[in-house]
């Protein structure tokens, strides 16, 4: 279910993608194919002849009501006072205070002990002795004699030649098969 699932997603994917081009593609063709000569008014007996289109001017810049004018009021010349200076005084921050650490007094300490390590002596490794292992010898198999057999020879196969009547010929009207289906009643 889950790979008909990503399947469709795939197929609709694809026909999105396609259908995008097609527009482009589309329009193109629409842009740069001369118009069609229009079908002859008889062209299907008993239908009423189509009805011509008024015609579009191209020129559209002509049919657009003139542009006014307009005159924007002149904006009077604005002088700004001088910007006055800015005088940032000058901060005296009181001195700073003297900061007295307390001395540490001077400690002494004991010497370290010496750690002796004793040495120890290891005991010699024991040597490990594998037995060779003598397998008893394989008792030899003997195998029955197959007795030869003789197959009586194959009997030749006759088939015998049918020749088939041709078959009719049946046109393609509507005239039942002998082995379709009968129609459904309705």
């Amino acid at each position: 279910m889950a790979s008909s699932a990503s399947m469709l997603a795939m197929i609709m994917a694809c026909a999105l993608l396609l259908t995008g081009s097609k527009c482009h593609a589309a329009r193109n063709l629409a842009d740069t194919t001369p118009a069609a000569a229009a079908p002859a008014a008889s062209a299907v007996p008993g239908l009423p002849a189509v009805p011509t289109l008024p015609s579009v001017p191209t020129d559209t810049a002509t049919l657009m009501p003139p542009m006014p004018s307009v005159t924007l009021p002149t904006v009077p010349q604005v002088t700004l006072p001088p910007m006055p200076a800015i005088v940032v005084p000058k901060a005296v921050l009181p001195p700073m205070p003297k900061v007295t650490l307390p001395t540490v007094p001077q400690v002494t300490m004991a010497p370290m002990p010496a750690i002796v390590v004793p040495k120890v002596t290891l005991p010699p490794m024991p040597s490990i002795v594998v037995p060779k292992a003598v397998l008893p010898p394989m008792p030899k198999v003997t195998l029955p004699t197959m007795p030869q057999v003789t197959m009586a020879p194959m009997p030749a196969i006759v088939v015998p030649k049918v020749t088939l009547p041709p078959l009719p010929f049946v046109p393609n009207v509507n005239v039942p098969m002998p082995f379709a289906a009968p129609p459904p009643s309705a």
